[in-house]
């Protein structure tokens, strides 16, 4: 995998580096070429993960204490190995066993969280979908990326996950944009249905807030992707080709802000039903 362009995930490999650099000169070995020279690897190799262009793997770890006699630093290199690697991962990496497996991953987080902040630019967050609504996206998912067809067990996990809207210790916030409303995802019956859904949803859990930015805002804030804000201890941000976890507090404050800025450009209340109701109306 290439270099990160996120800088929480950069920072964590380039540590894994320094510390197998320092490895190799506690070995008395002062050369990358001398190292790549005792493993049978290019001396190429060896330069792209002492300068984090490339993350070792977990046998290039070993291999690298073998060669340097420290056998007991495998484990801990290979812990910060795993953490690193876990917050940039590739969707075919994270699918690999099937869209259910993807949905089941992230319920720890979902369990342990008390304050939900998301914002969406495309879809109906998860949390508010329908089961139909659910499916259509999901479905969307499988045969774009050429998965197994497990659609239907993926759909009931997301639909049992819900349940945590009804958790009175919790608090939800969502931000959509205006054309997420007017996104037909599905035929318009399920478009219908959805819609119906949020205002049901609205009406009948106090602890959910649901603002929209209206299409024709005029704003200097921009956000290039969707993403949810869990506590202030973790965010996750769904790429197009990646799942990305961030948990460096200096990051996570960009991204509060990101949310209390869009947050200035929505309407509540009467107004997010106008929305709501004029996306209805379209459907005819």
């Amino acid at each position: 995998m290439p270099a990160s362009p996120y800088s929480s995930v950069q920072q964590a490999r380039e540590r894994i580096a320094a510390r197998l650099v320092e490895v190799m000169k506690d070995a008395g070995i002062r050369t990358g070429r001398e190292l790549a020279r005792r493993l049978g690897w290019q001396e190429s190799k060896v330069s792209r993960i002492v300068n984090a262009v490339t993350p070792p793997s977990e046998d290039d770890v070993r291999a690298w204490c073998a060669a340097c006699d420290v056998p007991g630093e495998v484990p801990g290199l290979i812990a910060a190995l795993q953490i690193a690697e876990g917050a940039y991962v590739e969707w075919r990496r994270l699918e690999r066993a099937g869209l259910r497996a993807a949905q089941e991953k992230v319920l720890p987080v979902y369990e342990r969280t008390a304050r939900f902040r998301a914002y969406s630019p495309s879809l109906i967050s998860g949390l508010l979908q329908t089961r139909e609504y659910c499916a259509a996206v999901l479905r969307a998912v499988q045969v774009r990326r050429r998965l197994s067809d497990d659609v239907e067990e993926a759909v009931q996990v997301r639909m049992e996950r819900q349940r945590i809207l009804s958790d009175p210790t919790k608090t939800f916030s969502f931000i959509l944009e205006e054309q997420v409303l007017n996104s037909r995802v599905a035929d318009n019956d399920v478009m219908a249905a959805q819609l119906q859904h949020l205002l049901t949803i609205l009406a009948t859990h106090p602890n959910v807030s649901l603002r929209v930015i209206p299409s024709g805002s005029r704003r200097q804030r921009w956000a290039a992707e969707g993403f949810w804000i869990y506590g202030t201890e973790q965010v996750t941000v769904e790429l197009i080709g990646a799942y990305l976890t961030v948990t460096q507090p200096s990051e996570i404050v960009l991204y509060e802000q990101a949310f209390s800025e869009l947050g200035a450009l929505t309407v509540t209340g009467t107004g997010v039903r106008s929305l709501i109701a004029a996306a209805a109306h379209a459907l005819g």
